[in-house]
């Protein structure tokens, strides 16, 4: 990556061959913004080199583990302190990585024992990818007893529904601690579903959500060039664009005159929810959302 301006990162496109559409990709040579976090957004920037489109990174969050978050999982990490627990449910990837590191710290017994009822770690998509053996081996040294859960739908509606009736059973949330942001509705809602389908939900706070502060538009604001595209992957990444518009005497109007044919896209059905509470309309929702594959090529058909 290199720095094109301040705030703004342009990364290369690769080679027009590269691209699933050889020649005549639909994104080939289109300037599309994104405002996804690290270490989500080095995903998102290969895919759309790989249709030759020039990705423009404008991270407007910053999510990470914290002292202080690390702190708060420690007491689920003490040897048993799973076993009144029967699942454990990750709605992000940060929460599985935050919770991979505070094992990896962790000495002692494990936190779920060898023996006992099957217990659950369901996580959406592709975010499965990080409950390897090495990890899972981690939780307990009797693999068996563990189950992976994948919903089918990747969002936490479909992972509520994936794990079924609660019947009283306790559940673990991994989920956000929001700074200097409104939280967003999306864990609320799911820890309300989990009550209404009879679990006991218990939420940590495993990783830290926060705006990435007053300078984090200025890359956009310095832009001089077309801008095809604005994709969105989670809805506090409107809110901390609104507040970086805010802080350099823009707003989203100026953004829709500066660029009147840009196509606004979410990452799925909860993120176009989200971003269309700031008052953002969205062009393109993808269906398909377990990865980012998705929503490129929702991109890709809209600019066809």
């Amino acid at each position: 990556m290199t720095a094109a301006m301040p705030g703004l990162v342009t990364v290369a496109a690769t080679a027009l061959a590269a691209s699933p559409y050889g020649f005549q990709s639909p994104l080939s040579g289109r300037r599309v913004a994104f405002t996804t976090p690290f270490p989500y957004a080095d995903r998102l920037a290969r895919l759309l080199e790989l249709h030759t489109a020039v990705p423009l990174h404008l991270p407007t969050v910053v999510v990470e583990p914290t002292p202080l978050t690390l702190a708060a999982l420690r007491p689920y990490l003490t040897a048993g302190a799973l076993d009144p627990f029967a699942a454990l449910a990750f709605t992000s990837r940060n929460g599985i990585t935050a919770f991979s590191l505070a094992l990896s710290n962790a000495v002692g017994p494990r936190p779920l024992s060898d023996s006992g009822e099957a217990f659950t770690i369901a996580a959406l998509g592709k975010d499965a990818e990080l409950l390897h053996e090495g990890l899972l081996s981690r939780f307990c040294r009797n693999l068996n007893r563990i189950r992976v859960l994948v919903p089918e739908i990747a969002s936490p509606a479909g992972l509520v529904e994936s794990l079924g009736a609660g019947a009283g059973r306790r559940v673990l949330c991994p989920v956000p601690f929001v700074v200097d942001l409104e939280e967003p509705p999306v864990v609320p809602d799911f820890l309300r579903d989990l009550e209404a389908r009879g679990w006991n939900p218990q939420r940590v706070c495993a990783y830290e959500t926060r705006w990435k502060g007053a300078r984090c538009m200025e890359g956009l604001v310095a832009l001089d060039a077309a801008l095809d595209a604005i994709l969105f992957t989670s809805s506090a990444e409107v809110e901390g664009l609104m507040k970086g518009l805010e802080a350099l005497g823009w707003d989203w109007g100026k953004v829709r005159r500066r660029w009147p044919e840009m196509v606004v896209c979410a990452h799925g059905p909860v993120t176009a929810k989200g971003v269309e509470r700031f008052g953002v309309s969205v062009d393109v929702v993808s269906s398909k959302f377990s990865s980012f594959d998705g929503v490129v090529e929702a991109l890709a058909s809209k600019l066809r």
